[in-house]
């Protein structure tokens, strides 16, 4: 049948959710669908099945199509360790570190990657829907382009340009975005949604209709306000401001400046039992917390000095006098700990640096990393868990210190405080069981409502493409797919 491409206006318009949904949507019409980005950057990432990493995004959008998440998906991945560095993950594999001046420099044949990994999916699927990464206005990027026109082109697939209403000013975003692009790349796109619109959609049928003939593309239809998406994992760390919910015991979590993996906490925020806390730098760690998260972050030593500087340590020590408990999860984990070393510059410059010293262990990052899916139970018998690992420290626990988590392979990982109030380990998704987050909220004197995190995103996923149904022209999203080369 072919694929289909859905490129943005700009960041947060909602491809992500979009794609989401017509996979989905045309899953559940029984056909064989595979999600696809070329290019993605965000330090939220996803485990496959071989041992890579990918966009959790994509991870999600596979969920929809009903299929298992592979690097295919998502094959330039590139998770930012500061303001002009970036690691870049090729095909779920660490390819190395680009300077943002040299990102041009570095995307020399990145293309080829691309294309193979996009082949392989056409090959197995009868519908790929491509995602974009931020805009193709932004022409000051198009040379060697290979996440949204340079791609399209190479790849001979249509696309689809989706503007937010929500944001304002939908009709300059669409109207301008063709008015920048060259011939050749606005001949790529063959239609457009208006995505986010609130109220009457009648009320802006003058306003497609001018989109339309001042562009020339095709209306594919406007999309309301899809309150189930808020139900689905955040892709970007913009969403965390809007991240909370619940009333009853307090669960702190310090914004880091480099926050990786942040849907870990996804599941605490749907506990009604629970007011989960997400602190941004400049404000102190409420006192009256029950629980505090360190998260995981992209860059620990870089991330730790940040901690200092919001004087975040300061309030750290002063809830641990006050009985309060403490959980770190990987870079978290680390910053636990006596010592973080980077003695090979693995995050920035080699170093090594004092951790925070609540617990029992030392940390060398090295430049292999662990990537893997993992199952196992919590210490003392406190539930089974799901989740995942991602990380490059290898962490040295003091004898006679037990472990958080008991694999089920066997082996072990973490570490828990004598007293038991302070842990620390590298698995991500803790919480996403519902039985190991009845755990960890029967330790802070809450209850959970054992709802289930995988049923909430599927039943949400299932409401996104039934509402797509009723106002998007699927059968000429269809047909545009079937004339990709």
């Amino acid at each position: 049948m072919g694929a289909v491409m859905l490129q943005g206006t700009g960041s947060d318009v909602g491809k992500s959710v979009l794609v989401a949904g017509l996979c989905r949507l045309f899953a559940n019409r029984g056909l064989t669908v595979r999600p696809f980005k070329p290019q993605n950057m965000s330090n939220n990432a996803a485990v496959t099945a071989d041992g890579g990493e990918i966009g959790r995004a994509q991870a999600l959008q596979a969920m929809a199509a009903r299929t298992p998440p592979t690097t295919d998906m998502n094959p330039v991945l590139m998770k930012p360790q500061s303001d002009r560095t970036s690691q870049l993950v090729v095909q779920g594999r660490v390819a190395g570190t680009v300077q943002a001046g040299r990102w041009r420099e570095a995307k020399v044949g990145l293309i080829e990657p691309v294309l193979a990994s996009y082949r392989r999916l056409r090959a197995q699927a009868d519908l790929v829907i491509v995602e974009g990464a931020g805009s193709p206005a932004e022409i000051n990027l198009r040379d060697g382009d290979i996440a949204n026109m340079g791609f399209a082109r190479a790849a001979g697939v249509p696309v689809i340009l989706v503007g937010d209403i929500d944001r304002g000013g939908v009709i300059a975003s669409l109207v301008g975005t063709r008015a920048v692009l060259d011939d050749a790349d606005a001949a790529m796109v063959r239609g457009f949604l208006v995505n986010k619109f609130r109220g009457d959609p009648a009320l802006f049928v003058d306003g497609v209709a001018a989109i339309a003939a001042r562009t020339g593309w095709e209306a594919l239809g406007v999309v309301p306000w899809l309150h189930a998406a808020a139900r689905l994992p955040a892709e970007d760390a913009v969403a965390l401001d809007r991240m909370g919910g619940g009333e009853g015991a307090v669960v702190a979590v310090p914004m880091l400046s480099r926050i990786a993996n942040f849907d870990d906490f996804d599941a605490l925020a749907g506990e009604p039992g629970v007011r989960l806390a997400m602190i941004p730098p400049g404000q102190p760690l409420p006192g009256d917390a029950a629980l505090v998260i360190l998260p995981g972050t992209k860059a620990t030593i870089a991330d730790l000095a940040f901690l200092r500087e919001q004087g975040w340590d300061v309030d750290l020590l002063a809830h641990v006098r006050r009985g309060g408990r403490v959980l770190g999860i990987c870079g978290g984990y680390q910053m636990l700990g006596r010592r973080v070393a980077d003695p090979h510059g693995i995050e920035g410059p080699a170093g090594s640096v004092a951790g925070l010293g609540l617990l029992p262990v030392e940390t060398e990052l090295r430049g292999a990393k662990r990537v893997r899916a993992v199952t196992g139970t919590l210490h003392g018998g406190g539930g089974a868990f799901a989740g995942y690992e991602i990380h490059a420290g290898v962490t040295a626990v003091d004898a006679g210190t037990p472990p958080l988590l008991c694999f089920d392979d066997g082996t072990t990982d973490g570490a828990v405080a004598q007293d038991g109030r302070i842990a620390g380990c590298y698995v991500h998704g803790l919480f996403d069981r519902a039985e190991a987050r009845g755990y960890w909220l029967g330790l802070i004197g809450a209850v959970s409502d054992g709802w289930d995190r995988g049923e909430a995103i599927d039943a949400a996923l299932d409401a996104i493409a039934e509402a797509l149904e009723g106002v998007v022209a699927v059968e000429r999203i269809l047909a545009l797919a079937g004339e990709a080369a």
